[in-house]
């Protein structure tokens, strides 16, 4: 139970530990910073989808022929397709930008941020939440330090995706304290994430090899959605390709040395 607990709140305190460098850092953040950050966050996220999760949940079909990648490919799916919708219905507001997406609505501007952070990191809680399910349920492909290898990989990505959420706001007026608390708002939803997972534990083992495809297709459609396309705009892009790489190295290894 305490090696759970610990799990579920490695990702937050990662998320808290980059807000903080609000606090530290007087200047807003460098556009080259940004974008080593932004890629490196994407590399962490793309390794986790694949070695983490989509492997795993096709090891679980092996032996089933021409059927052993359909759980994962329909999860998959299915995870694009949620995180899609949801993308398109919730009011929010990316930083550094001014348009709001999904419905329309009379929320303020930093509803909406929040909001926006919280569709990013949902995917996250519900990846540790399924993986740390599948251990506890004895699953052959998956143990509780895999488990623990994907909490510790979503909270160094999480460290440089607080700076990314608490820097800009900080520049944009906000005080010090109130900056760091919204970065820091943005990763509760992981545990909460995780927890829901969790409670709903006994109906989905029998269809985990979908449910660990589903938090990868979730995971990568913000990947694809947002992160890239922020790491790929503009100048220093080829930083951006660069923190990519040694993220998803990485999460590769400590996935490989941790599972």
């Amino acid at each position: 139970m305490t090696t759970l607990i610990i799990g579920l709140l490695i990702p937050l305190l990662g998320t808290t530990l980059g807000s903080a460098f609000v606090f530290f850092m007087k200047d807003g953040m460098s556009p080259r910073l940004q974008k080593s950050l932004l890629g490196f966050a994407s590399g962490v996220m793309v390794a986790a989808s694949v070695w983490s999760l989509l492997i795993p949940a096709m090891e679980m079909e092996s032996g089933k022929g021409a059927w052993t990648a359909f759980p994962a490919a329909m999860g998959f799916l299915m995870g694009m397709g949620f995180l899609l919708l949801i993308d398109e219905l919730t009011p929010h507001l990316h930083i550094g930008t001014d348009k709001p997406e999904g419905l329309r609505s009379h929320l303020s501007k930093t509803a909406m941020l929040t909001l926006a952070v919280t569709i990013h990191n949902l995917p996250e809680g519900m990846a540790v939440g399924v993986v740390f399910a599948g251990a506890d349920s004895g699953m052959a492909h998956l143990s509780v330090s895999s488990a623990l290898a994907v909490a510790v990989g979503i909270a160094i990505q999480n460290v440089p995706e607080g700076a990314i959420i608490s820097m800009p706001m900080r520049a944009a007026g906000n005080s010090r304290w109130r900056s760091f608390f919204i970065g820091s708002l943005s990763g509760a939803v992981e545990p909460v994430g995780a927890v829901a997972v969790l409670l709903l534990a006994s109906l989905l083992i029998p269809v985990l090899p979908y449910m660990l495809a589903f938090a990868a297709g979730a995971m990568l459609y913000v990947v694809v959605e947002e992160l890239i396309p922020e790491a790929s705009e503009g100048r220093h892009s080829n930083l951006s390709t660069v923190g990519f790489a040694i993220g998803f190295v990485l999460m590769m290894v400590l996935d490989v040395v941790m599972g």
